[in-house]
């Protein structure tokens, strides 16, 4: 996962573009067509040597999807790169946005994108390699044969793990989950991953406006709200992987975030001021 440093100052881009509209079909194969209504939202910032070839990866495990680069001004020329891609090729779009802005605040903005434009299936994941696009038709599945309406790629499943992390930074990550599962009594046991599917229709009716977390926590914050709404949630294992290029994201503000923030959706929740919990029948 890419969380976010310290915001950086803004500098001069363009302002964010208007809501994209959808992607023509195209004719395709079968397969292209099978993933027609999925769309892949890929935040970026300064991943001008990671950008290009994720993306090629990204549309080859999915045929016939939609990629979705959202680039907070990157000073690197990510953005420009991610332009040329989708001049060369329609099923790649580009979000512009002004400055960084977080993490979380780039994947709404994206799911907001992809759901106005009629994605059946929207699909989170990291520029950076950590998510490996190979295991993107697994993600899909679950939600396709309609047994979840959430899908996590989770490192901490029966056949998921994590490669090339210190002692360190497994504890924190695998100890962040255990307590937002516990504090917040969710189910899943990777709550701080951001490889993801939603259902769309899941994802619409998720508040939005309510959402507190622009960073790490943010995918914690998701989850939970989705389970609240009474969401299925699958887990898939998957092995996430160090980034090899750029600098990871991770900073200590992070964690302080995320411990308080899962503390104060507990405490909403006790005082009767968070979601009612949904019970699916």
């Amino acid at each position: 996962m890419s969380p976010e440093t310290e915001p950086e100052p803004a500098t001069s881009q363009p302002a964010a573009t208007p809501p994209l509209p959808a992607v023509p079909p195209s004719p395709a194969s079968p397969e292209a067509d099978a993933y027609s209504g999925v769309w892949v939202i890929v935040p970026t910032y300064n991943e001008a040597a990671n950008v290009e070839p994720i993306s090629t990866a990204i549309l080859a495990a999915l045929p016939g999807a939609t990629l979705l680069v959202v680039d907070d001004g990157s000073p690197d020329g990510t953005g420009a790169i991610a332009d040329r891609m989708a001049a060369a090729n329609p099923l790649v779009r580009v979000r512009h946005r002004a400055r960084k802005q977080g993490l979380g605040r780039a994947y709404l903005d994206g799911f907001s994108v992809a759901v106005g434009a009629g994605a059946q299936i929207v699909i989170q994941m990291d520029a950076d390699w950590s998510h490996d696009p190979a295991a993107l038709p697994s993600l899909v599945a679950p939600i396709r044969e309609d047994r979840a309406d959430l899908v996590i790629g989770s490192r901490y499943t029966e056949g998921g793990g994590t490669e090339n992390w210190g002692l360190v930074r497994r504890i924190i990550s695998r100890s962040g989950s255990i307590f937002a599962r516990t504090l917040l009594r969710l189910a899943p046991h990777d709550l701080t991953g951001g490889f993801k599917a939603w259902r769309s229709t899941t994802l619409a009716a998720v508040p939005a406006d309510g959402v507190r977390a622009g960073g790490y926590v943010f995918q914690i914050e998701m989850t939970y709200l989705a389970s609240c709404a009474g969401a299925r949630v699958v887990e898939v294992p998957i092995l996430f992987r160090d980034r090899v290029v750029g600098t990871s994201k991770m900073s200590r503000r992070i964690i302080f975030e995320a411990f308080f923030v899962v503390v104060g959706l507990r405490w909403d929740e006790i005082r009767g001021r968070g979601p009612k919990r949904v019970k699916r029948a």
